[in-house]
């Protein structure tokens, strides 16, 4: 019965597709120690996962160690159930947020999980961002830029682990900011015991192009439908004996390339051509502008291990040239462990250092200085080679080449004159001291700090279209954060019962300000000093301050090694909330049970079940108590907060339940996880609308819950294993529910509810009662009660007068699967993830499906009046309805209906399927190795976002917008191309 058990789960696995690749040994090892691994807890506490209540996932150094990308984080996407690594592919040092089972706030920065780097908190959401909107076009102003975050520090060849802590339970020791959960990342130290020195190398080359391209129509060319005197469509750059000038409109619903001749532009006399040239289309007029980026890694490393003390050093050096020109970065980063062994006391130093440099990053979002807003706006049957000069004759850093239209800037320009640079240093170091008092009795003292000094310069030139003579600004940011812990524990084991009691307190003190100066106006173009400033705005010092002081305590009872229980208690006093609330009091509470150690089931199989509870508070962002001013642009004067300050303000409290079963059959060879988790948060700090009357624009208040559950599944298992082949697949599945209980008062019954976030002018998120976070609202298409497309009188579309909820941002549910191949000494390894629903507004589709570049809009524009009636009805005079027989503007079709505020039309299914990532390498055999006096050499060939599905007509439905400093998912708002990677690693150990 047992074998024939054996051969059905072997066919069901088979039957299935994915996994990871590891060498024999490696895979035994894991096998033999899943049950008991070792991971790391809150506060830096190791734990068997076998005595947790929570949900807890390890992901191994083989992840990111033996396929380098620029920000380490991205390389868990789909391996991990309820794990989602927000990026807004807006640049090369690609700005990650990692967030765990979706939002429980409507504060976008209080969504993501907490980073912790050798048990050192550290913020993710600190990046500053540039003070833009990601739309600006017609307003002026900058856009913003990725300029990367605290996880571009981490060299991926240092670390050693990853544990991701699931939910407030898996967290509480952290108080506030590990409600949403925990990712835990621990760096390699020294090895050995002997005393002998492993030296390490490894080099990696990856190289970037563009994932997908939206599907671009080259049959027509620019012009609005224009004909000329005997009634045909022409094309005339400036006023010609053919006709009116049609060359400075945006849109492309001119001429069809037919092998016809017109008045042109001519780049040798920057003006019409004096004779009538072939109407073509230049195919490679945008994809052309694009590189293919490189990525060159190397690193090398000293570590050795004594009895009494092991040190590790690990020094790498990258450089990127990303796929845009001119713009990628230099990385130097330096990590330093020391680990000290004097009996009873113990000594752990780390220390990392990052120094980040850019001569220039781009900038993303819609707006007259940004490259999307050029992809946008070329015509097909405009050279991209036109531009290359960028400057006119005669007009070096005086007047750009830009001869369609004076809104949109030369992409060249934008590429290599345009330039936004940074210097940024980033050191995070800690030391940890744990004495040993008796068997019983120890105490841990850990103190910490994170140090960002970061120098940003932006230069833009004369005659860009917002700045007309010129601008250059430089931004000096400081961040200091501090954190000391102490924790004093004793533990006891008795015959069947073991407990740990445990208390301590933390201090956190964070620290930041930014300096800002402007030069608005240039005297000479192209020297970017204050000194030669028209204007000279100088921003004083604005800092962000903060204390978080807090005591703990926590108890783990182990009984019969089989029955777990851990309670917690936490309490923190915040200097961001008044006096008579800044101390907040949670607990926490876990247990697990190992039925098949009391069931006496076979060795090597588990089941268990486990529960937890918590409960965490969080304070708000500092200088809501009080009437703050803000440094204006203006010198030495200051504005007052459009935000009304709240005296009262309460902490937001968050509850955690969470309840799964972990099943390992077959000797360990299949493992099933499942969890379902249940959270509330309540008394959210809300800004609602006040009389324009006192001064303010909007005032502060407690209000408001959501509820979020979900559930979570993964499965691993090895269908087949012998010493020649082995093959390992593992896959995971989640799905997240949310729901709005409350709102505050004021909106409760507004049928659009309480709008807590928008993008771009179009793209709302509402919370409405009943609702979920992340539904987009916007305005839709009209319809009749059988839901045909209602039209007016003049063959236009009706326009709505209610905004409509469209969809939701996030999925149903996220899938994940991974399979790994070991034939002998070679590895294979590719994983497949995906998520089904979720939409995303497009504003990149809006504008080209609007201008006419799209292949979608070749529809209709074969009729012969260039005219076509809207598919839909007209509602009568008496209300009822008859079908549209209108004729418009083939034109003024897609301009209507596909308008910017129109957010159905421009929104798309986001499900997708992609080949995240695929390796195949090569361990050397130990005879040549020893031969070659090496302890090992390996090779591997990686790929990452090899192949995608998707119905998402423009870039990646993973799009999300980086809009100043946040990252808001299910909008594109002028995203540049995500890309695929195909990269060498090579890694030698002497």
């Amino acid at each position: 019965m047992k074998r024939k058990l054996q051969t059905i789960i072997t066919l069901v696995l088979t039957g299935t597709v994915a996994v990871e690749m590891a060498a024999q040994s490696r895979l035994d090892t894991i096998k033999e120690r899943k049950i008991d691994e070792v991971v790391v807890t809150a506060l830096g506490i190791k734990r068997e996962q076998k005595a947790l209540g929570f949900s807890a996932k390890k992901v191994d150094e083989e992840t990111f160690e033996k396929a380098q990308y620029n920000n380490w984080a991205t390389a868990m996407e789909g391996k991990v159930a309820g794990l989602k690594v927000l990026t807004a592919s807006a640049g090369p040092l690609e700005t990650a947020r990692i967030k765990l089972r979706g939002e429980t706030s409507m504060s976008a920065s209080d969504n993501f999980a907490l980073i912790v780097i050798d048990g050192i908190p550290v913020d993710q959401t600190l990046t500053k961002g540039t003070g833009s909107a990601a739309y600006g076009a017609g307003a002026g102003g900058d856009l913003p830029v990725d300029y990367g975050n605290i996880l571009n520090a981490i060299n991926p060849e240092d670390i050693e682990s990853v544990t991701v802590l699931k939910g407030a339970s898996a967290a509480a020791l952290y108080g506030e900011r590990g409600a949403n959960g925990a990712i835990m990342i621990t760096t390699k130290s020294g090895k050995g015991k002997n005393g002998k020195l492993i030296v390490g190398y490894n080099s990696n080359s990856s190289f970037e192009s563009v994932l997908k391209w939206p599907d671009w129509q080259y049959e027509y060319g620019q012009g609005t439908q224009t004909r000329d005197k005997s009634g045909r469509y022409y094309y005339s750059y400036g006023a010609s004996e053919d006709g009116v000038n049609t060359g400075s409109t945006s849109s492309a619903f001119g001429p069809r390339f037919e092998g016809q001749y017109y008045f042109q532009y001519d780049p040798e006399v920057e003006g019409q051509s004096p004779e009538r040239r072939l109407w073509k289309p230049y195919k490679d007029n945008v994809k052309g502008f694009f590189n293919v980026g490189t990525t060159f890694s190397n690193s090398i490393s000293l570590e050795a291990g004594w009895r009494k003390f092991n040190f590790r050093t690990n020094l790498n050096y990258t450089d990127n040239d990303w796929i845009v020109p001119n713009t990628g970065f230099e990385r130097f980063t330096a990590n330093n462990s020391f680990g000290f062994n004097f009996n009873k006391l113990k000594a752990t130093a780390k220390f990392i250092f990052s120094n980040t440099h850019s001569d220039n990053l781009p900038a993303t979002g819609y707006n007259n200085q940004s490259l999307n807003y050029f992809m946008i706006f070329q015509n097909p049957n405009i050279d991209l080679a036109w531009y290359r000069p960028i400057w006119k004759k005669g007009k070096y850093q005086e007047d750009q080449i830009h001869p369609f239209s004076s809104f949109i800037d030369n992409p060249y320009m934008i590429a290599y004159e345009m330039t936004n640079a940074i210097n940024k240093n980033n050191m995070l170091g800690g030391i940890t001291l744990n004495y040993q008092f008796n068997n019983n009795f120890e105490i841990m003292l850990r103190s910490g700090a994170e140090y960002t000094v970061e120098d940003r310069a932006q230069k833009r030139p004369w005659s860009s279209a917002n700045y007309r003579e010129g601008y250059y600004s430089e931004q000096h940011i400081n961040d200091r954060v501090f954190n000391n812990d102490l924790l004093l524990s004793y533990n006891r084991e008795f015959k069947d019962l073991n407990f740990k009691i445990s208390a301590g307190g933390s201090m956190r003190d964070t620290r930041s300000e930014t300096e800002r100066t402007n030069a608005v106006g240039l005297i000479e173009p192209g020297i970017y000093t204050f000194e030669n400033a028209k204007a000279l705005q100088v921003k004083p010092t604005k800092p962000y301050n903060y204390k978080v002081n807090s005591m703990y305590g926590l108890i783990n009872l182990e009984y019969l090694k089989a029955i777990f229980l851990d309670i917690t208690a936490r309490n923190d006093w915040t200097s961001t909330l008044p006096r008579k609330n800044w101390s907040f009091f949670y607990p926490s509470v876990s247990t697990s049970v190992i039925l098949s150690d009391l069931m006496d089931l076979n060795k090597g199989d588990l089941l268990k079940l486990r529960a937890s509870y918590a409960r965490s508070g969080f304070g708000t962002s500092p200088y809501r108590l009080t009437k703050y001013y803000s440094p204006s642009d203006y010198e030495d004067s200051y504005t007052m907060d459009a935000l009304l300050f709240n005296a009262d303000l309460k902490p937001k409290i968050n509850t955690n339940l969470e309840a799964g079963l972990d099943v390992a059959v077959l000797k360990n060879r299949l493992n099933f996880n499942f969890t379902f988790y249940n959270n509330y948060t309540e008394n959210e700090v809300f800004g609602i609308p006040v009389l324009v009357e006192s001064g303010y624009s909007r005032k502060l208040i407690n209000s408001g819950k959501v509820r979020n559950r979900g559930v979570e599944l993964e499965l691993a298992g090895f269908p087949f294993k012998s010493k020649a082949f082995t093959w390992r697949i593992a896959a995971n599945w989640s799905a997240n529910k949310n729901k709005v209980i409350s709102i505050p008062d004021e909106f409760k019954d507004e049928p659009l509810g309480y709008n807590y976030s928008s993008v771009g002018g179009a793209v709302y998120f509402n919370a409405v009662v009943g609702g979920s976070l992340g539904d987009m609202y916007g305005y839709n298409l009209v319809r009749d009660p059988l839901g045909n497309v209602v039209w007016g009188s003049d063959g236009l579309t009706a326009k709505s007068t209610q905004m409509a909820k469209i969809g939701n941002a996030f999925p149903l549910w996220k899938a994940g699967i991974e399979n790994s191949f070991q034939i002998k000494n070679v590895r294979i390894q590719f994983s497949f993830d995906g998520q089904y629903k979720g939409i995303v507004y497009s504003q990149t589709h809006h504008k080209m499906t609007e201008q006419g570049k799209l292949a979608h809009t070749l529809k209709y524009r074969d009729s012969e009046d260039g005219m076509m009636v809207g598919e839909g009805v007209v509602q009568n005079a008496d209300g009822s309805y008859s079908p549209n027989t209108t004729r418009i503007l083939v034109s003024k079709y897609y301009s209507d209906y596909y308008r910017r505020a129109n957010v159905e039309t421009n929104s798309f299914d986001a499900s997708y399927i992609k080949l995240r990532d695929a390796r195949i390498g090569y361990v050397f055999p130990k005879t040549i190795t020893e031969s070659m006096k090496l302890r090992e050499m390996s090779i591997s060939l990686y790929g990452k976002n090899l192949w995608m599905w998707t119905k998402f007509p423009i870039f990646d439905p993973e799009a999300a917008t980086l809009d100043d400093s946040d990252i808001t998912p299910g909008v594109d708002i002028g995203a540049l191309p995500s890309t695929r990677t195909v990269g060498l690693n090579f890694n030698v150990k002497f």
